[in-house]
Order: structure tokens, then C-alpha cells, then sequence
């Protein structure tokens, strides 16, 4: 065999799996059409990550976290969903004792300092602007054949090529894809007023938008509209788009000028019929990608790729096979667990919030009225954001951690 494993797609799913194997002692091939340079130096792309404490310890047990420079770490402190006038409410992890609910951190500096964590490491090789050109599995193997006639094996490939898979649909894996018919619209934006380091989740009049808070008077907007709204925002001239923040935002954050170019990205999601088929695995979007408005997509991705990486060391501890089935399972039943609820959440928060649906109005206004007379709800939502355990946590710990934000707080009644 080439390898231990075959990994598809150098995104940050990819390189943190390569990094998980190398760690524990697995030789890993990842396959990548962009060549060497855009993998090592990532271009901007406008996404900003929310990173929860669970995903920052992932990232320094992969040795990640420590390649990040301070600078491009921010923290986010509160969290303030609002529909249309109504006041909405808060979410912050003051009830816990934390002074953050996680941090927001670039898609380009993840992708930098997870190249430069597998960078030089003698277990991974990376066949970098390369094609597949075939790709198939065998009883004992999965295999598959680059462009240039180059064939490689290993008992396992897993497939971490984006919610557009071409290597899950190659493998035979059905994946529903759900299209919103929206776009969401991301740019830095610089701002006169201060955020606090507070985010936004604004929604309301036809659109969806959001504020992520960077440096103070520095924060990624995020705007999110029907497909030609988008086209015609995005071919706007830089002053001209930026007057069309000001009055979306509705002068909230005083007068605004563009930080960096703006990015338009297609909403769809993806829910795979499986996650493991044969000696195939699926890792990071190709499993599960999700519509970003709960933030939760890179945080899923990266605690499955931690949770998958197990699995292929304990194939090979248990049975001297990084593809073997009883293992694979394992990982495919825990993340089909914890992906299901959250993907179904957030498709009922998109179909409840983002369509401006006149009968849904009241519904929503009642929601956000009981998450802000119901502390405990709030407390809640922080609590899944602060814990650092690995998900899922038994069950065990979900009762230790629904009575603590079932207590009540009598010292600070508002959190």
C-alpha cells in the first residue's frame, strides 16, 4: 500500500485528518488540485470561523492553534439575535465565568496554519495540483488514478472534496442537496460606531444579516439575499456597496468603508446518505455541509474529523486495519447522531427566520420573546459553546450540564 489512508481535498478537513493520523502514527497521502502555493498561502476568501472552546482544543491537540499569530484571533464576547424591530435577545457565557462564548478566527489563517502543521511532517505526502482521474474500492482496498497515469492504494480514502463531492458521488454515495436560492454576501468591513464584541444575527425585510465582530471598529458583514440581489450588490463599486451596508445595517454602526473585496458564496446544503461506504469514508462538507446561519458547520466538520481519526487508529490498533468496518461504523453512528440534530435545527431556523414569510411573523416574535424572559434557555445556548468536552458527550455529562443551567442564578438574574 501507498499509505495508511488516502485523503481528497487540502482544506482545512483534509489537513487537520493528516495531522490527527501523523499523530498517531499513521502515514496519510492527501490528493489536491490547487498547487502547492495556494495550499501553503491560502488566498482571502472573506469567511470568518466561530470557533467554540471544543474546536480550539481540537486545533491544539493538532498543534494548529499554536500557529495562529494573536492578531488573528478575536475574541466574541455576546452573541445578540434580532428580528426585524424587535429587541430580540443575548447570549453570553457571563453565568459560566467566561469572558468569551469562542472566538472568530479567518478561513484563510486556519488553512495557513494547518498547512504549516503537517508542513515538513514525514508521514504525510500531498500530491498537490493533481486530478482524479478514477477512483474505486476493493475488499482489501480503496484505490484510485491521478490525470498524469499516477495509481495509488491504501485501505481507506476518505473523501473531504467539499459538499460538492465529486469523490462521494465517484464512490456511490447519495447526498441530498438542499439549494436556498439565496447567496450570502461577506466582506471586512471598518466602522464608525464600536461593536463591543458583540455578533448580530439580524434578520428581517427580505434578507438576513450578520455581524461578526474582529478588532473594535473591524468586523466581517454578512449579508444574505435572493441570487440576483447578490449578483447586482457584488458588481456594485467598493464606495457604492459600502453605502449599501450603511443603510441595511440602518446606521447602526455609523459610517462604513470596505476592508477587504467582497465574496459571494451560493447557499446549499448537503446531507450525505452515508458517511462510510465500503473503504470509503466521508469527512468535513462532504458529509454534512450546513447553511452557516447557527455557525455550527466548521465546529461539526472538525469534532468528526477528531472522531473519524480515532476510528482509523483504533482499526489499525484492534484489527491492523485502518479501513476496517467495526470501527468506521462506530464514527459513522456518533456523527449521524450529533450532525442529525444539529442539521435539522438549523434547516428549522433557516425555514422559521430566514424567509420574511408574513404568517411566520408571530411565531418568531414569540420565540425570541421566550429566549429573552427564559434565562436558563440563553444559558444554554452558551453552555453548548463553552464546553470543551469531545462530542457527543455521554450522558452523564448532558445531565451535569442541563442542571447547571437549570439552576437558578440568583447573583446575576439577567443571564
Amino acid at each position: 500500500m501507498d499509505s495508511d489512508v488516502i485523503v481528497i481535498g487540502a482544506g482545512p478537513a483534509g489537513l487537520c485528518l493528516a495531522r490527527a493520523l501523523a499523530l498517531r502514527g499513521l502515514d496519510t497521502t492527501v490528493v489536491e488540485r490547487q498547487p502547492l502555493a495556494a495550499i501553503a498561502e491560502p488566498a482571502f476568501d472573506g469567511r470568518e470561523i466561530a470557533l467554540t472552546h471544543a474546536s480550539m482544543r481540537i486545533l491544539r491537540e493538532l498543534g494548529v492553534w499554536q500557529r495562529l499569530a494573536a492578531d488573528e484571533i478575536a475574541p466574541l464576547r455576546r452573541a445578540r439575535v434580532i428580528d426585524g424591530d424587535d429587541a430580540g435577545f443575548e447570549v453570553d457565557a457571563a453565568a459560566f465565568g467566561r469572558d468569551r462564548l469562542g472566538v472568530l478566527v479567518s478561513n484563510q489563517s486556519i488553512r495557513r496554519a494547518a498547512w504549516a502543521a503537517i508542513d515538513g511532517e514525514a508521514r504525510v505526502r500531498v500530491c498537490a495540483a493533481a486530478t482524479v482521474a478514477a477512483v474505486g474500492g476493493e475488499a482489501t482496498h480503496a484505490w484510485l488514478r491521478l490525470a498524469d497515469g499516477t495509481p495509488l492504494r491504501a485501505p481507506l480514502l476518505v473523501a473531504a472534496d467539499s459538499r460538492f463531492s465529486e469523490t462521494r458521488r465517484a464512490m456511490g454515495i447519495a447526498a441530498d442537496l438542499h439549494d436556498f436560492g439565496r447567496s450570502m454576501l461577506v466582506c471586512r468591513i471598518a466602522h464608525a460606531d464600536p461593536h463591543h464584541g458583540v455578533a448580530w444575527e439580524w434578520f428581517g425585510r427580505g434578507q438576513t444579516r450578520a455581524l461578526l465582530p474582529l478588532r473594535e471598529h473591524l468586523a466581517s458583514a454578512v449579508l444574505t439575499v435572493p441570487g440576483d440581489e447578490a449578483q447586482r450588490l457584488a458588481a456594485l463599486p467598493p464606495d457604492a456597496f459600502a453605502r449599501e451596508l450603511e443603510a441595511r445595517y440602518e446606521g447602526r454602526l455609523g459610517a462604513i468603508e470596505l476592508a477587504s473585496t467582497v465574496h459571494a458564496y451560493p447557499l446549499v446544503s448537503t446531507w450525505a446518505h452515508a458517511f462510510v461506504a465500503g473503504r470509503c469514508a466521508l469527512a468535513g462538507d462532504a458529509a454534512v455541509g450546513m447553511h452557516p446561519v447557527t455557525a455550527h458547520g466548521f465546529n461539526l466538520g472538525l469534532a468528526g474529523v477528531a472522531r473519524l481519526a480515532d476510528a482509523i487508529a483504533a482499526g489499525v490498533a484492534q484489527h491492523g486495519d485502518a479501513g476496517h468496518p467495526l470501527p468506521l461504523a462506530r464514527y459513522e453512528r456518533a456523527h449521524r447522531r450529533e450532525s442529525r440534530v444539529l442539521y435539522a435545527g438549523t434547516r428549522a431556523v433557516v425555514e422559521l427566520f430566514g424567509a420574511d414569510r408574513t404568517p411566520l411573523r408571530p411565531l418568531r416574535r414569540a420565540v425570541l420573546g421566550t429566549m429573552r424572559a427564559l434565562p436558563p434557555l440563553r444559558r444554554a445556548l452558551a453552555a453548548g459553546l463553552i464546553d470543551e468536552a469531545r462530542q457527543p458527550a455521554s450522558v452523564l455529562r448532558h445531565a451535569r450540564i442541563a442542571l447547571d443551567v437549570l439552576r437558578p442564578r440568583f447573583g446575576n438574574p439577567g443571564a
